[in-house]
């Protein structure tokens, strides 16, 4: 790529458009063919087709499918339109909830203004920005968007907010002056970037990258081949998904192979085989998982943060890292007044008073020596000007009431060469000059100093004070304007040469402050185990104060620039972020490298950001976290999350939400699990003893979709808790089937089997195998049901109120209940579901060996915790 910002105006003309002359409309043509469009190109989407067959792509789902081909050509046809239903309404959900497509590129289209004033044949016209080409040459004024990339040809006081591309606060004085040597993006003040914003001045460009050769073109590259990243729920699910359907594959192919050699036909064999699979399969388990994460989406957008995609819901309760952007994140990304320096006393904003003669001087000149206005709460204007004015109304002085008691005469406007701004305004009579600032340039044309109603000459001892408080100010990342002032003694027009023998009234401080609430949460997420790191395009030094004040930053040493990170390597950088707590300079590539490094490192990472140079970075994180009211729309539509209230404290409320998601999930997966483990347990053991099959396939799906499902979805429901706070996150490799879990599906599973077994026994004593088949059926259903309690906690719950907490629960139990109980007291339902009558006593044991089931696990509970 050209380095134009190391050319001279003329060179940058010449290497352009090998002339000194603007376009004719002749060469507009020809560069318009050979450049192309001032447009991003937009890449391939997905159809809503394609996204629907994907959903097909599961293990358990390819399993259940041949399960109800087989079912088919054996003539269960119920069992296969079962099946092919339930398959077919996850896919549906599924499609819903993916088929928002990646609108990013779109909204970065939208970032070049819809217009350009540029000079062609000698004429200033005004054409749609997608027509500007490479040689053009732009004219900028505050106000206007930057249409494309271009070398600054004229600069008359030009300020440019380039914010949403590098991340940093203040606005960027331009020059139209060579620079020497490599600088980063931040750095190069003699160009200008599409997507960025004029807030003062004047000036003009020459047009040298359009489209997708701009900044913002870049970052839309970035966007195309930067990959989504799985949730670990996505994950772990896929991984469980398959460990679970060769666990049962190789069950159901031993009860097989038994009932095969116990005699009965393979074709009875195999149909029971494939029921069997069905109903251990939970193939409920991903519309379950959806519904659960969809509620979970419901109640984060009550407090403040919208799901664009539904996995990033528990994905946040597995976050370790959290990269955060500064400016609007952490920051309010507004500047303010954050100190006075004046009659040798620094005085923190909230201990100015203005009935002190210096301290209300000092305001007054501030707003005098300003172009912004605040009109209802509209800030036009320098966000550093409107600083100084936003300090008077908050002190109850009216911007216009000052300006309109001391009016302006004349003036000198601000420039990046001289750093300075003159005006001259009638006060009291007199005409007093007001000079504002930086503090190196005025502190040379000081002659005097105020202290306190006297002025007298400054000394070299005042110097080295003011100078001495002006780094003080800078080491803790303050942007400080000096102030000045002298009598006028006629009535003419200023030059530059009145700007010296001034009399030094005192300092400003300014910054971009933390957000009230961002040092509670960063404090909470280190107490959670999450580590925050600060990335962000501004200055190191202004980057370590903000983390420091936020707790983010301990030592100095954990802050470094981007410049140093592109003298690593992949690996290098692995072992390099181990160390890092905060990131300044960094352009675009440097946050995906830093994101990357960390998800090598086996961590899940979430990025938070509001500006274009962010999307990317959030693309490649596990979870992308936008904000809403500051953020583009690059932004949001990169990210899986949006904050409506920019709030970082809000992450945390989400990570707390995903981890109770996590929990809950879990919660529904050992109910299913569980209750299936135990009905494989009941027919693996009836094989064995050569005892008669003990379920039809129609009570094996009765119980997998109408008793299981509604309790399964009750768990997932279950009131949240703080106390997922304590812990620290799961690794990003930890399975759903740790041997602790395994050990408890086991345990709780054989609880079930072997009540269900009871029951089988006492049917059959009278040698009636359908008898046997009806109590085991209600047993092991009932069961099911009772167990959803057991589910609610990995400690005992039987005597507490946390047993009766979930409304939803107790609805699920009530309504299965009633479900089975009809299913074996009414009469028109038995041959229906292949069951007898049972006699009132018969339907006594069923339900008490059912509900043994709860005091016995409870009881396992106890023995664990201890």
């Amino acid at each position: 790529m050209d380095k134009f910002y190391q050319l001279s105006k003329e060179e940058t003309r010449k290497k352009v458009n090998g002339q000194q002359e603007p376009l004719t409309d002749q060469q507009v043509r020809e560069h318009q063919e050979k450049y192309g469009k001032n447009e991003l190109v937009e890449g391939k989407k997905k159809s809503t087709f394609q996204i629907f067959l994907e959903q097909y792509k599961d293990f358990l789902v390819i399993i259940l499918i041949a399960a109800a081909i087989v079912s088919g050509f054996l003539g269960d046809a119920e069992s296969a339109i079962v099946i092919l239903v339930v398959i077919t309404m996850n896919a549906i959900l599924g499609t819903v909830q993916t088929v928002k497509a990646e609108q990013s590129l779109s909204s970065l289209k939208k970032l070049s203004g819809p217009t350009a004033k540029v000079l062609r044949n000698g004429n200033v016209i005004q054409i749609p920005s997608v027509e500007l080409t490479v040689g053009d040459e732009v004219m900028l004024e505050a106000g206007d968007y930057v249409p494309a990339d271009g070398r600054i040809l004229q600069n008359a006081s030009l300020k440019i907010d380039e914010s949403a591309l590098t991340g940093e606060s203040l606005g960027v004085e331009k020059s139209d002056e060579v620079i020497s040597g490599e600088v980063p993006l931040g750095d190069q003040t003699n160009m200008v970037f599409s997507g960025s914003f004029v807030t003062y001045g004047r000036g003009s460009f020459l047009v040298t990258g359009i489209g997708m050769e701009t900044e913002v073109g870049k970052i839309a590259t970035l966007l195309k081949t930067t990959s989504e990243k799985r949730t670990p729920l996505q994950i772990n699910l896929d991984q469980f998904g398959q460990k679970l359907s060769i666990i049962i594959l190789i069950f159901c192919g031993i009860l097989f192979g038994i009932n095969v050699f116990r005699g009965d036909s393979i074709g009875d064999a195999f149909l029971f085989a494939v029921a069997l699979a069905v109903a251990a399969i939970p193939e409920a388990l991903s519309s379950i998982v959806t519904i659960v994460l969809s509620f979970g989406t419901q109640k984060m957008a009550k407090e403040h943060a919208i799901i664009r995609k539904l996995q990033a819901v528990e994905g946040l309760g597995s976050v370790s890292i959290i990269c955060s952007d500064k400016t609007g994140t952490l920051t309010q990304n507004k500047m303010t007044v954050e100190d006075y320096y004046v009659n040798e006393k620094r005085i923190p904003a909230a201990e100015i008073d203005i009935q002190k003669k210096e301290q209300r001087q000092l305001l007054d000149y501030s707003i005098l020596c300003n172009d912004s206005t605040n009109v209802d709460g509209m800030e036009i204007g320098d966000p550093t000007e409107t600083a100084l004015i936003n300090i008077g109304t908050r002190l109850g002085v009216g911007t216009m009431d000052v300006r309109e008691a001391y009016p302006r005469k004349t003036e000198i406007p601000f420039d990046s060469d001289r750093k300075l701004m003159s005006t001259v305004n009638e006060m009291d009579g007199e005409r007093v000059m007001i000079t504002k600032g930086a503090v190196d340039v005025l502190l040379n044309r000081m002659a005097y100093i105020q202290k306190g109603d006297g002025v007298c000459p400054i000394t070299d001892a005042d110097k080295a004070a003011i100078e001495a408080q002006n780094q003080e100010f800078s080491r803790g990342g303050l942007r400080v304007l000096a102030f000045a002032y002298k009598k006028m003694e006629d009535e003419r027009d200023l030059c530059l040469e009145d700007e010296n023998d001034l009399i030094f009234l005192g300092l400003i401080s300014m910054m971009d402050p933390p957000r009230v609430e961002s040092a509670d949460a960063v404090a909470e997420c280190i107490r959670a185990g999450i580590k925050p790191i600060m990335i962000t395009g501004d200055h190191k030094v202004t980057a370590a104060a903000i983390a420091k004040r936020i707790g983010i930053l301990k030592d100095e040493s954990e802050a470094c620039e981007g410049a140093e990170i592109d003298n690593l390597s992949d690996e290098e950088l692995k072992d390099f972020v181990e160390h890092v707590s905060v990131y300044a300079r960094v352009s675009p590539e440097h946050k995906i490298r830093i994101v990357r490094a960390w998800q090598e490192k086996g961590n899940i990472v979430s990025m938070t950001g509001d500006g274009v140079n962010d999307a990317p970075a959030l693309k490649q994180a596990d979870i992308g976290v936008a904000m809403g009211i500051t953020g583009s729309e690059v932004s949001k539509d990169a990210a899986s999350m949006v904050l409506t209230d920019d709030n970082f404290a809000t992450i945390i409320k989400a990570v707390e939400n995903g981890r109770n998601v996590y929990k809950n999930i879990k919660g529904s997966i050992q109910f299913l699990l569980s209750g299936n483990f135990g009905a494989i347990l009941a027919v693996l053991y009836a094989s064995i003893a050569g005892l008669p099959v003990p379920f039809a396939p129609v009570h094996l799906l009765f119980i997998n979709l109408l008793t299981d499902s509604l309790p399964a979805i009750a768990l997932g429901l279950e009131p949240h808790t703080k106390d997922v706070m304590n812990e620290k996150p799961r690794p990003m490799n930890e399975s759903i089937l740790t041997k602790d879990f395994l050990i408890k599906i086991a345990t709780e599973g054989l609880s079930i089997g072997v009540t269900t077994m009871i029951a089988f026994l006492i049917g059959f004593k009278g040698g009636d195998a359908v008898l046997a088949s009806t109590m085991a059926f209600g047993t092991l259903c009932t069961a099911r049901l009772v167990h959803g309690f057991n589910c609610k906690s990995d400690r005992p719950v039987l005597f507490k109120k946390k047993m009766w907490n979930n409304i939803y629960l107790i609805g699920a139990f009530l309504l299965g209940l009633v479900l089975i109980t009809s299913v074996l007291m009414i009469p028109a339902l038995h041959s229906v579901f292949k069951v007898s009558t049972l006699t009132i006593q018969q339907l006594l044991i069923v339900y008490g060996l059912a509900a043994a089931n709860l005091p016995i696990i409870q009881l396992l509970k106890c023995f664990r915790k201890k």
